[in-house]
């Protein structure tokens, strides 16, 4: 498949300060989510990051690295300077895999790349599946999202959307999966956007796009959502799924 993915790694982390370097098993977490990503079909992997110590790691494992600036303040900004450095024509598709999801799906890595290349007209996608737990739809850190007829994005929120006020169940309530790919195009365009104030009350950067009026093309996966690793407590718990897996 014709499509590059990009794992932006910061090392600078306020809740986990380290973290693309600490160790989970016999190997960091970002070579876990290297190795995760080298298993899919995107013809290049590229590591993205502002910290010679997280680039000396990665190309001890044999991973491309892109030096990027320290200034950012998303990984999609970084992924837009990564398309500058490379001079990718507008139509490339790039992958923003996280640096954190060491168990993320390889299958799911290919479908939302797929995704996009499908969809002519879009310069982004992303996936979602459906929640059936009460607890998980009034979550707050889980965010939901609202899809049209089409498949595109309506809203994303961390409030329980739709509300189904008559509690009829006939409408499924989406999780939103935090992978993404773009057009390098489209990423261009994006960093140029100063944040709105929908994206800055929910704290997602994604409704900047909607808030501009672009589309975002939604595919559906019966994928659950990787367990990611924010803190150091999210960490204990990956060891232990990876020990119950070598089980």
């Amino acid at each position: 498949m014709n499509y590059t993915i990009v794992i932006p790694a910061r090392y600078a982390s306020t809740r986990f300060p380290g973290k693309p370097l600490a160790m989970l098993g016999d190997r960091t977490i970002l070579q876990h989510v290297y190795e995760r990503a080298m298993l899919s079909k995107a013809e290049a992997v590229i590591i993205a990051t502002d910290d010679e110590r997280i680039a000396q790691t990665a190309r001890g494992f044999g991973a491309e690295v892109c030096m990027t600036s320290d200034k950012h303040s998303s990984g999609t900004e970084r992924l837009a300077e990564v398309m500058k450095v490379y001079s990718y024509y507008s139509d490339k598709v790039v992958v923003n895999l996280q640096g954190d999801e060491p168990f993320i799906s390889v299958e799911t890595i290919d479908q939302v790349a797929g995704l996009l290349l499908q969809s002519h007209g879009y310069g982004m996608a992303t996936l979602c599946h459906v929640i059936d737990s009460p607890d998980e739809i009034s979550d707050p850190h889980i965010v939901k999202v609202v899809l049209d007829a089409n498949h595109d994005a309506l809203y994303f929120s961390r409030a329980a959307i739709p509300w189904d006020r008559d509690q009829l169940k006939c409408i499924p309530v989406y999780r939103h999966i935090g992978l993404y790919a773009y057009t390098a195009g489209f990423l261009r365009e994006y960093v140029e956007w100063p944040p709105c104030e929908l994206e800055k009350a929910e704290a997602l950067e994604q409704l900047r796009v909607l808030y501009h009026g672009r589309k975002i093309k939604l595919g559906i996966t019966d994928k659950e959502t990787a367990i990611g690793i924010d803190t150091p407590e999210d960490l204990v718990k990956a060891q232990q799924m990876l020990a119950a897996q070598a089980d």
